[in-house]
């Protein structure tokens, strides 16, 4: 099960909604949701998690590059939500060639018309992910969590513990 919110920085404190992500699908769409919810291009974070397993931190300020935070990433990269969040960039990967002819299947899934063998099929880079924290552990230290804070953040307790960091842990219950 996940859970995601928005909280958003404004002149009198932070404001919390619970997200609806059913209708991202890249990094670019949940920016997209973080920006449409800033006051005057203030700061935006949209945390995720999923249920014990891992927790994602994604910070919008302005029209500035999104900072990532993920605590578990070869967690998240089996999940839907998580695959938004890990890029390539951050997992120091190159990125893939989408125009690449050569690397597109048919429709039925399998390339030529091969049926595809018996067994788990090795997602593509999956190797390459690590099983810990990745991304941008300084993306809260402004505002009063440091990176050895977030790095050692549960991910049962992680959205807790950043909204009392932040003095936003009412507003954050209120949509939990």
């Amino acid at each position: 099960m996940y859970f995601a919110a928005l909280l958003a920085r404004t002149d009198e404190g932070w404001e919390a909604s619970d997200t609806e992500l059913d209708n991202v699908e890249t990094l670019a769409d949940l920016t997209d949701v973080a920006r449409e919810a800033s006051v005057d291009d203030d700061t935006v974070l949209i945390c995720i998690e999923q249920e014990g397993a891992w927790f994602g931190v994604v910070r919008v300020d302005g029209e500035d590059d999104p900072r990532i935070f993920v605590s578990g990433a070869a967690a998240a990269a089996r999940s839907a939500y998580g695959e938004i969040l890990l890029t390539d960039e951050m997992l120091g990967r190159e990125p893939r060639a989408v125009d690449d002819l050569d690397s597109l299947t048919d429709l039925d899934g399998t390339e030529d018309g091969e049926p595809e063998p018996d067994g788990d099929v090795p997602v593509s880079g999956a190797e390459t992910v690590p099983e810990g924290p990745v991304g941008d552990a300084e993306l809260l230290a402004d505002l009063g969590m440091g990176a050895e804070d977030v790095v050692l953040l549960s991910a049962d307790e992680a959205m807790a513990q950043i909204a009392e960091a932040l003095g936003c842990t009412d507003v954050l219950e209120a949509v939990r």
